[in-house]
């Protein structure tokens, strides 16, 4: 078994728990995700089956989300999971939150929040706030949000709904709660789907509770072509054993990474090189 699954990670339950169902249905323990999604949010999960596993590094790691917002609260989480307050009791316009977005969009700089995995000094972030520890030198992260736009917004409630495209490694609800303080009201994140990660989308996702039996795992098993970001480069018969060995191929091809094919299955990563293919990793019949 060797391909990728497009989860849809359930609201309650970690990245980790969704890998746990999976070894105890497939009774392979070579299965990983390809981006932690807290508990509380839901949506997009890419899982990698056995040998997958070696590819996550080359899949495409932009991201997509809806985020529903609180407005005039802050936490401690900066979202609903968290110890949550009352900040201010001005309703804030759809104008307003509209404004203060544009200074989310292109490469911004993010601290990450105190209730996190982020490691700090030989620690989880998240081990030191639970002692009330929270450090005020937390190195900051370079991001790109490639849009963020609001989509829905009910102002009696002062809930809306935000669409964010990210690069890996955004903390939403770092985002959120700095347009909170932006807009002088502070917010919560309240809500998270995740619609996106790469190719995989979440229109495409298979909910993990129709995933019972190994059958179900084999129907919706995605072929790691569909999803890599690489051209491809078909392999004969001569060729195919020469990587088998781990030698170098010489072919007219462009330089970059491919997917090197045999047998309308992958059989390996290459990187081209003036018109030399450099075997990186292999995956025999």
């Amino acid at each position: 078994m060797f391909g990728f699954l497009n989860i849809y990670k359930p609201k309650g339950m970690t990245s980790h728990d969704v890998v746990a169902v999976l070894r105890k249905i497939t009774k392979i323990k070579q299965i990983g995700h390809t981006g932690t999604l807290d508990p509380m949010a839901e949506g997009v999960l890419p899982v990698a089956i056995s040998k997958a596993s070696r590819l996550i590094e080359y899949l495409n790691e932009d991201k997509s989300y809806v985020a529903e917002v609180t407005f005039g609260k802050i936490s401690d989480t900066y979202d609903s999971e968290g110890k949550i307050e009352d900040f201010s009791e001005r309703h804030v316009t759809k104008e307003e939150i509209i404004e203060k977005l544009s200074l989310f969009n292109g490469k911004i700089e993010q601290i990450p929040p105190a209730f996190s995995a982020v490691h700090y000094k030989g620690q989880r972030l998240y081990e030191l706030a639970r002692k009330g520890v929270i450090p005020d030198d937390i190195p900051k992260r370079t991001v790109i949000v490639s849009k963020i736009e609001l989509i829905d917004f009910d102002y009696s409630k002062q809930v809306g709904k935000i669409q964010i495209d990210c690069s890996k490694g955004t903390y939403i609800r770092s985002i959120v709660n700095d347009l909170g303080m932006q807009l002088g009201v502070g917010a919560v994140m309240s809500g998270l789907i995740r619609t996106k990660s790469g190719k995989f989308a979440l229109k495409d996702a298979v909910l993990l509770e129709n995933i019972k039996k190994l059958d179900d795992v084999h129907k919706n098993l995605i072929n790691p072509l569909d999803v890599l970001p690489f051209n491809c480069y078909n392999l004969s018969e001569i060729e195919y054993e020469s990587i088998l060995h781990g030698r170098s191929i010489k072919a007219d091809v462009e330089n970059g990474s491919a997917a090197l094919v045999f047998g309308e299955k992958l059989a390996g990563i290459a990187l081209c090189e003036s018109g030399v293919i450099k075997v990186k990793k292999v995956f025999g019949a």
